[in-house]
């Protein structure tokens, strides 16, 4: 859904970030790819989350943005990211998702959106697609694909 919004609303805004993943990549690593997918080209090399913060705050606070931020799991990454309320331009948009909602009242967040549970059959088409590239696997994997996606969710 986030890649979805990302898509059909990144040529309304200066600058456009989709930060994929931020639980499982080092933090200088996301706070790069924040600043060179805005300022691009962007030689800038972040040697700690410190600097990193600063480098955002100085050089995107006036900046328009959409950014996504997917898979946060902790305060510590949105605030290496800067993400406050008015860390960016007037009419600039944050987009987290996360499995803790916690954070999100934490921050104070505008919106807090839940995806419903997918079914037994969306799960499978899910998996499926990803696994096969197609909407449902092939006869000789079928119920090996069923009993993945019945345990996963």
């Amino acid at each position: 859904v986030a890649k979805a919004i990302f898509n059909k609303y990144q040529d309304t805004f200066e600058g456009k970030s989709f930060l994929q993943n931020v639980r499982e990549r080092k933090l200088v690593q996301v706070q790069e790819q924040l600043l060179f997918d805005i300022l691009k080209p962007s030689n800038i090399k972040v040697s700690s989350v410190d600097q990193g913060m600063l480098e955002i705050v100085l050089r995107l606070h006036d900046q328009r943005i959409l950014a996504i931020v997917d898979d946060i799991d902790c305060m510590e990454q949105l605030e290496a990211l800067a993400i406050k309320r008015d860390s960016f331009g007037a009419g600039s948009r944050i987009i987290i998702t996360t499995r803790d909602e916690h954070l999100l009242k934490m921050l104070e967040v505008d919106t807090i959106y839940e995806l419903p549970a997918m079914n037994r059959e969306e799960a499978l088409q899910l998996l499926s697609w990803h696994a096969f590239r197609k909407n449902y696997p092939e006869e000789e994997y079928f119920e090996l694909t069923r009993k993945t996606a019945d345990y996963c969710g």
